[in-house]
């Protein structure tokens, strides 16, 4: 193989080039947070704290879910589909290995896929098809939350206080719109207008 299996640029025996060799990196690195992205999308966005949206549609019950959304891109499907990759190449790497266990784990199975990269584009067949895979993810997910990547927005840190009277103190962030944030330290939930406003009171005068 000297050629790049995406565009034909010789590559030196990898299957693919420089270029779709950073882009995959690329994809594997944001797709997570593409998918939290889309997970908001799910939920019909509202204006504020409480207001009401109306909508032209007829009353009615109706799903909380953007069920056109739901059915085309979700997280579970990102999931399946990254952790079906890194099973191959766990395989065809390590054949003696056992193959990861589930549940699948779009955070964990991208960065692991990253972690690798350097040898699937070196020694794996199926490189080509891996990386036109996550990038129909990835632009899968784009049409719903649009370009460029939504990016973690931080808060501060987190003011939660435990039995013995010490604050938590680790960094909080959320993406765009989202409204139930748990601390990823302690496991404390943000979710209502009160843990938002003791949040931004409690921060240090230089952060807040």
């Amino acid at each position: 193989m000297n050629t790049c299996e995406l565009c034909g640029d010789t590559t030196g025996g990898r299957y693919l080039c420089e270029r779709h060799t950073v882009k995959l990196a690329k994809t594997l690195d944001e797709l997570p947070t593409l998918y939290t992205e889309v997970g908001q999308c799910l939920v019909p966005r509202r204006s504020g704290w409480g207001e009401v949206v109306a909508t032209r549609g007829a009353a009615g019950p109706r799903s909380p879910l953007n069920e056109d959304v739901l059915d085309a891109v979700n997280w579970g499907r990102a999931a399946e589909v990254a952790r079906l990759w890194r099973v191959d190449v766990q395989r065809v790497r390590w054949p003696h290995h056992a193959p990861p266990p589930p549940p699948a784990d779009l955070n964990a199975d991208c960065r692991w896929l990253g972690m690798e990269l350097g040898w699937i584009v070196e020694r794996y067949p199926a490189t080509g098809d891996l990386a036109r895979e996550m990038g129909e993810l990835e632009r899968q997910a784009r049409s719903v939350v649009g370009d460029p990547a939504p990016r973690p927005q931080r808060l501060g840190t987190c003011v939660a206080v435990n039995g013995e009277g010490v604050v938590c103190g680790a960094v909080i962030t959320r993406m765009p719109g989202q409204t139930r944030v748990q601390c990823r330290w302690c496991s404390y939930v943000y979710d209502s207008e009160r843990d938002w406003l003791l949040l931004l009171h409690f921060q240090p005068a230089e952060s807040a």
